[in-house]
């Protein structure tokens, strides 16, 4: 395999659903920017001058697994989806800690002249994305239309307790520095990935489609094989990172801007009474949407339920 979309390598050797043919079929830009010193890889889709909407993703993913959500709402809103700092093509910074990447998610809308027109950004973001466009809400929220968080990991004390006694960890959980594993072909490095947390996939081809862009090929001379594409220096944490993310749910609840949530039905990170926990802690007015049958990953799980989702959330805030 070299390094050509994966949908052009399946071209006539999958039975793919037309929905998805489609989607991919939409026009989309492909682009880096310079924000605080580094490359940001994004896409784009949509009209300059339609409301924009700002996409990011969970840790260790990458822009793609907007690649077939965003083509839905490309008619109505012009759609930018990046990689975050070290993640996917973009590259990391010195000092990456959470308030530099909400720092450097504002400074993108910027830099991709999302505040100029007459309609604000609206910010969505998956797991550890949302906490970053969260602490983005925080720093200036009065620039953006609103957030809309997706499946973020939200539990009350007790059960976050519970959670870390059976081994789980805070979103980004990792060894900083480390090394990653160079393997020999690009099967072996497939066989490697997994989901965070372990879970199935309703949708096998999109599972495949994310693995395939989380990986590049490494031919330096010496050393040839597959490898990770993001750098081992995500995985650092600042004390401060921490204690925010343990306070998320009044954060959310606390946040004076326009919000929404939605989450999957079967998620281990985020569920129902994730929900009455924020409405407990003063976040009754926020909207709060089930996936049904969709876990953490709900753009692999329930791809379209989920754009359906996005959609009504947007339509009511217009």
């Amino acid at each position: 395999m070299g390094s050509k979309d994966i949908v052009d390598v399946w071209a006539g050797s999958l039975d793919l659903p037309g929905w998805f043919i489609a989607a991919m079929a939409v026009p989309r830009e492909e682009g880096f920017v310079e924000v605080g010193g580094a490359k940001v890889h994004y896409f784009r889709w949509g009209k300059r001058g339609k409301p924009p909407l700002l996409m990011t993703h969970g840790f260790l993913a990458h822009a793609r697994c907007f690649a077939f959500i965003a083509p839905f709402l490309a008619e109505e809103y012009d759609i930018i989806a990046y990689d975050l700092a070290g993640m996917g093509e973009s590259e990391i910074m010195p000092d990456c800690d959470g308030a530099k990447r909400a720092e450097d998610m504002v400074a993108l809308a910027d830099a991709l002249d999302l505040f100029s027109g007459a309609v604000k950004p609206t910010l969505i973001a998956h797991s550890f994305g949302s906490g970053v466009a969260l602490t983005a809400m925080e720093q200036a929220g009065e620039r953006f239309a609103g957030l809309i968080i997706c499946d973020l990991m939200i539990m009350r004390p007790e059960k976050l307790k519970a959670h870390f006694e059976r081994g789980g960890g805070p979103p980004g959980s990792g060894k900083a520095g480390k090394p990653t594993n160079i393997y020999p072909d690009y099967e072996t490095a497939r066989g490697r990935f997994i989901l965070a947390p372990p879970q199935g996939v309703r949708e096998e081809f999109l599972l495949e489609y994310m693995a395939y862009h989380s990986l590049r090929q490494v031919d330096d001379g010496t050393e040839q094989g597959w490898t990770w594409k993001f750098d081992p220096q995500v995985f650092a944490r600042s004390e401060n990172d921490q204690k925010k993310w343990q306070q998320a749910a009044q954060r959310i609840a606390d946040l004076p801007h326009r919000q929404a949530i939605i989450y999957g039905q079967n998620s281990k990170l985020f569920d129902d009474d994730s929900a009455a926990y924020i409405r407990e802690l003063g976040g009754g007015h926020i909207p709060i949407v089930a996936v049904p049958e969709a876990e953490h990953h709900l753009m692999l799980d329930q791809p379209l339920a989920f754009v359906a989702a996005l959609r009504s959330i947007l339509a009511c805030w217009r």
